[in-house]
């Protein structure tokens, strides 16, 4: 008897490990990699690499045709000795992608503009890999002032049909965010477009 009460306690024990590691290795792979504040045209363009995996209940909804999405956050500050930093970006940029089971295609794009891609993971390459994110004009900024800045990527539960916003507060299947990463840069006088 005692050893069966060993037993069970022993492989309780184990599940629970083993599930604790698993959250925390899931939880803990999804990171901003690398961000580059890129001066183009008199614009402040933000490129940038994000790692994460989808969890398998989140691919299957996305299989049967319900809409995800996927939202980048950044906020770029200036330091003030005599004040609050200055905020001089607030922005997000909101990725959607969804199957259209009729059609058989996957659509991924932001705003009003999406276009065909082969596969969920073609469209997740989009949220991955941040090209050409413009996020405010050189115009705006302090030439060799010191900015600080900080970028996140997110699953937006928000967007979700109201069913599976329910699920997704309910289960951790469904929440997936980046740590912010933060980032230093500069605008230098060649930056600025001729006046």
């Amino acid at each position: 008897m005692v050893s069966r009460v060993w037993s069970i306690f022993v492989l309780c024990l184990a599940a629970a490990l083993f599930g604790a590691g698993t959250a925390a290795a899931q939880s803990g792979f999804e990171r901003v990699v690398r961000v580059d504040p890129i001066v183009r045209d008199g614009d402040l363009y933000i490129d940038a690499d994000v790692e994460f995996e989808i969890s398998p209940e989140l691919r299957m909804a996305a299989q049967k045709g319900v809409p995800v999405y996927f939202s980048a956050d950044l906020q770029i500050t200036t330091r003030r000795w005599w004040w609050f930093d200055k905020e001089v970006v607030d922005q997000q940029n909101t990725w959607r992608v969804v199957y259209n089971a009729l059609t058989r295609q996957w659509r991924v794009g932001t705003g009003e503009l999406s276009i065909p891609v082969a596969s969920l993971d073609d469209a997740l390459s989009f949220v991955r890999n941040i090209r050409g994110w413009a996020v405010a004009r050189v115009d705006d900024l302090d030439i060799d002032e010191e900015y600080e800045g900080r970028i996140r990527v997110r699953l937006d539960t928000s967007r979700l049909p109201r069913p599976f916003q329910i699920d997704a507060y309910n289960s951790s299947a469904w929440s997936l965010a980046t740590p912010w990463k933060e980032f230093q840069f500069s605008v230098s006088a060649g930056d600025h477009p001729p006046s």
